[in-house]
């Protein structure tokens, strides 16, 4: 996607080349084949859904084809999350190739230890204590019963930005500190849901909601990966990468 004098344009294929994928099961397929894919055109060419998807389909609200809602559907999957994972920008990552982006995006650090050490900063760790309630360990959390452990294992983007003390007054660059735990896979998108008022009726638009991997899929799978270095897993991301795809070593390094 790109915007030429004004206008976005989107780089796809037409509806009827053999390569386009139409619904958000072939884009399930895709993705558990590659193990991770950017939702929008990157430095690898062909390396997204947009340059796999008819443009004409994007937001025209019918989750039957388009891609931008195929999002709320895939998120939902046990098996998929969603984030902004690729240079800061969105995309899914597959469960089993989540390991691997897990170890070498924390450099093999719990949050805590990373906070700790300085590799993460003071905001992300307003955010990270809602979902982690002081004395509980990571890795002492029962994922099948969250609720005996943690108060808030999922949480709406704008219930973040406000229990985290975000917004007029407090906190500045929400979006920047989220795109950055996403980035280091510390926290990644679920669902979108409307939000509801007091009757419990739906309305507005849908919107992000947060939890940790871990909650997902439990603390040992997720740090899987921890017993190899962060740069076999870095290489072993690269090697699946040009294993389905063209891509040269200088693509790579600029792809992250």
């Amino acid at each position: 996607m790109e915007c030429v004098d004004g206008r976005w344009i989107m780089y796809g294929v037409d509806s009827d080349d053999p390569s386009c994928i139409h619904t958000a099961d072939e884009l399930h397929k895709v993705i558990k084949d590659v193990g991770f894919l950017p939702l929008f055109q990157n430095e690898i060419e062909g390396f997204s859904v947009e340059e796999m998807t008819d443009p004409s389909c994007w937001w025209c609200g019918d989750p039957e084809v388009d891609p931008w809602e195929w999002r709320s559907i895939l998120a939902r999957k046990n098996d998929i999350v969603y984030g902004k994972f690729f240079n800061k920008k969105a995309g899914f990552i597959s469960k089993k190739w989540f390991p691997y982006f897990a170890n070498y995006r924390r450099e093999g650090y719990d949050f805590d230890a990373g906070y700790e050490d300085g590799k993460v900063g003071y905001r992300e760790n307003l955010i990270m204590k809602l979902f982690l309630p002081e004395g509980v360990e990571l890795n002492d959390v029962d994922h099948k019963h969250l609720k005996d452990f943690v108060d808030n294992p999922e949480l709406f983007s704008h219930e973040v930005k406000a229990l985290a003390g975000f917004g007029k007054g407090g906190e500045k660059n929400f979006e920047g500190t989220c795109t950055k735990l996403q980035m280091e896979t510390y926290l990644v998108v679920k669902d979108f849901r409307q939000k509801r008022n007091k009757k419990g009726e739906a309305y507005g638009w849908a919107i992000a909601v947060y939890t940790l991997p871990e909650y997902l899929w439990g603390y040992d799978f997720v740090t899987s990966r921890y017993k190899e270095s962060p740069e076999d897993s870095k290489r072993k991301i690269y090697k699946q990468l040009k294993k389905k795809y063209s891509v040269s070593e200088r693509e790579l390094e600029k792809w992250k």
